[in-house]
């Protein structure tokens, strides 16, 4: 009996030996695959939480520093957010809030330049949008009305729609085309969600201009001007 059970047991070894001179290799580079995989996702996890680690840092310094109105030292600190962490939505989040620091402190050209960086740079559709939005903004400022038009025109997310066409009634507005600013302020009216205290900002706008949004009439015409103008 122990014959037996001793032959089948060196079958079976042969058999395993067999399988693993023929499979062996094959299996060996899959389970070094499959491991590699799992190794290099585990760090670059950790490297993601590294680098959202010092960029939030990076940022809270950024911060401070705008706080204090050094624009030569936030000029610096903003530099090297940006060489080092410019995708991160941080850097996003900073070149806002240096925009208004620098536009705060008058110094439009420098806030035009970071507020292009924002909406050209970001990965975020949401943050490029707000630095399209602002930067229209600037360049109204600087009565480069058909630029800010332009910046408009372009990578602004559907989410933001209606304070894209807010915006653009301002330039229009400032342009003294007040048809086009009619037609934009009622539709950025109609986008805005009745509870939005912004919709309240754009009702005092339209009616500074004549306009009643609820008066079918005045909607009507304000349409027909749109379409004139487009034309």
């Amino acid at each position: 009996m122990a014959n037996h059970l001793d032959l089948e047991e060196q079958e079976q070894l042969d058999e395993i030996k067999h399988f693993w001179k023929q499979y062996g290799n094959a299996i060996t580079w899959v389970l070094i695959v499959v491991l590699g995989a799992y190794a290099a996702w585990n760090g670059y996890q950790y490297w993601q939480r590294n680098q959202a680690a010092q960029a939030a840092a990076m940022f809270d310094e950024i911060e401070k520093v705008a706080g204090e109105g050094d624009a030569v030292k936030l000029d610096r600190a903003f530099s090297e957010m940006k060489d080092r962490f410019a995708s991160t939505a941080y850097a996003q989040q900073a070149g806002l809030l240096v925009a208004k620091s620098l536009y705060e402190s008058g110094k439009l050209d420098e806030a035009k330049a970071t507020l292009t960086w924002v909406a050209e740079k970001s990965a975020d559709a949401g943050y490029a949008s707000v630095g399209r939005l602002r930067l229209a903004g600037v360049l109204m400022d600087a009565k480069a009305y058909d630029e800010a038009l332009k910046v408009l025109d372009t990578g602004v997310a559907e989410e933001f729609a209606a304070l894209q066409a807010d915006r653009r009634g301002d330039v229009y507005l400032a342009q003294g085309k007040k048809s086009e600013a009619k037609a934009q302020y009622l539709k950025a009216f109609k986008a805005f969600d009745e509870r939005t205290d912004y919709r309240r900002l754009v009702l005092v706008k339209l009616n500074s201009l004549g306009v009643d949004p609820m008066d079918e009439a005045a909607i009507k015409s304000a349409d027909g001007d749109k379409g004139v103008a487009s034309k």
